[in-house]
Formats: structure tokens, sequence, C-alpha cells
């Protein structure tokens, strides 16, 4: 059986809200800290990036900070971000740039997963068709218009597919129109599936909870998505890495190790 080699967890940034935004209808007061992570996969067949996290300037620039961030809901704050944790910085400490990215893999396209996108250019990226199509109808207040400028030049798929040895697209709707998750073999450890934000934290998983914003409201769908990814992780015993989760980030390798 194919695997991939490698991968590498990277923290982007973080973001403080509500936990309702993650637990839909649970949670109300609560407020969680969250990591905005991205994860660096090496295959045989080259490097891909599952997500980017957050576009640094908008977040430091403090005209683009206004623009971008005051219209968040109450409920969310607006992300903290440090230049030490975009997406080169970590590169570099590898011996890697931009060009050494075989491709970028996004599994939604708000703001804190497609935005480091503007520090990967001429890099191939893939999406999947719904979701840009969602994107592009700004019904979804999570996507930043600007970061879609150049989403003519993308990969679009359309259904699951190999994205390379060892390395499944998962289709996982419900939070987002079209949102992905991928399934990844290792070569020593269990197979690693990256939820992204079908599922923020454990409790979405163990408590099959929906995320608290879901595409058109559609709850079914994303419980669907939450319960599917199960399946499939008790058919390939492999493990769940929920996405903003800061308990469960804390447990896996810290950069630059990896998990192999």
């Amino acid at each position: 059986m194919s695997s991939a080699l490698k991968i590498w967890t990277l923290l982007t940034g973080s973001i403080r809200y509500e936990k309702t935004i993650s637990t839909r209808n649970r949670g109300q007061g609560q407020w969680i800290e969250a990591p905005i992570l991205a994860y660096l996969i090496e295959t045989s067949n080259g490097r891909i990036l599952y997500d980017v996290g957050c576009d640094y300037r908008k977040l430091t620039n403090p005209a683009l900070r206004t623009r971008y961030f005051t219209s968040l809901p109450s409920s969310i704050e607006t992300p903290r971000m440090q230049a030490n944790q975009r997406i080169p910085h970590y590169l570099e400490r590898l011996g890697l740039t931009s060009s050494d990215i075989d491709l970028v893999f996004i599994s939604h396209l708000h703001f804190d997963h497609a935005g480091g996108l503007c520090d990967l250019p001429g890099c191939e990226v893939h999406i999947h068709r719904d979701e840009l199509t969602a994107a592009k109808s700004r019904l979804d207040s999570g996507v930043f218009a600007d970061e879609l400028v150049k989403s003519d030049q993308w990969y679009v798929q359309t259904s699951e597919y190999e994205v390379a040895p060892g390395v499944q697209a998962i289709t996982t709707p419900g939070h987002t129109a079209g949102h992905m998750s991928l399934l990844i073999q290792l070569p020593k450890g269990r197979p690693v599936i990256l939820c992204g934000d079908a599922a923020d934290l454990n409790e979405n998983l163990s408590d099959e909870i929906a995320p608290g914003c879901c595409w058109q409201d559609n709850v079914e769908q994303a419980l669907a998505s939450i319960r599917k990814l199960k399946s499939i992780a008790l058919i390939e015993n492999a493990q769940l890495w929920p996405n903003h989760d800061l308990a469960f980030f804390k447990t896996l390798p810290e950069f630059p190790l990896w998990r192999d």
C-alpha cells in the first residue's frame, strides 16, 4: 500500500471565539482559544500543504485589519499571527521555499484557511468546485473576495481522488459547501485523517455535534460528514485530527518534529 512519508503540523496563528462557533447550540458564553493550523505532507511524489492560514498583511496593516476584521461577529475575535508563523518561515526552517511545494490543497475558503495563499505565488492550488462556486456567490461571510482573484488558475475538483501516493481526498461538506478532508497513510504510525473544519474539536467527533456555522444551515449534511469521517477512521484504523482543538494540538509533535 502506498503511503506518505511525513506530516508536519504548522501553527499559523490563533483565534479566540465563543465555543458555539464550533459546537452548534452548545457552549454559549464559553470562550475558547483555538489554533489555526496548516499541515505540510511529504510524499514520494512531492510536497503538499493542507491549508495555509491567514493573510498576515491583513492582520498587521492597521487599515487592512480595520477593513477586513471589524465586521466579524461579536462572538469571534480578530485572529493573532506572528511573522514567524507565516508558511514561508516554516519552509525556510526546513531548507525549503514555496517552489518546493508541489500543490496546496485547500479544505475550504474561509480566511483562516486560504488567506496565506498570497505567500505562495505560483503554487498549484486544489479546491472543490462546490466550494469555489459558493465562495464566489458572496453568501459566505467567512470568505474574503480578494483571496479568490487567482481562482481561475486553480485546479478545481469535483469528487474524491488520490492527491498523491498515500494521500486521499475526502468530500466532507456541511461546514461549507465543498469542504474536503484528507486521509493520509503513513509508513510507521496509524493513518491520519485531517478533518479540517468538518470537526473543529474532538467534541464534534465524540458527541457528533455539527459545527456552529453550516452552509445554508444544512446541519444534517455536516453531521453526515462527521459520521463519514468516523466510519472511514474505523475501517482504516486511522486517527482523526480535529482542526481547532487546542488540547489535541498540544499532543502533536512540535515543529520541526513530524509524524511518520
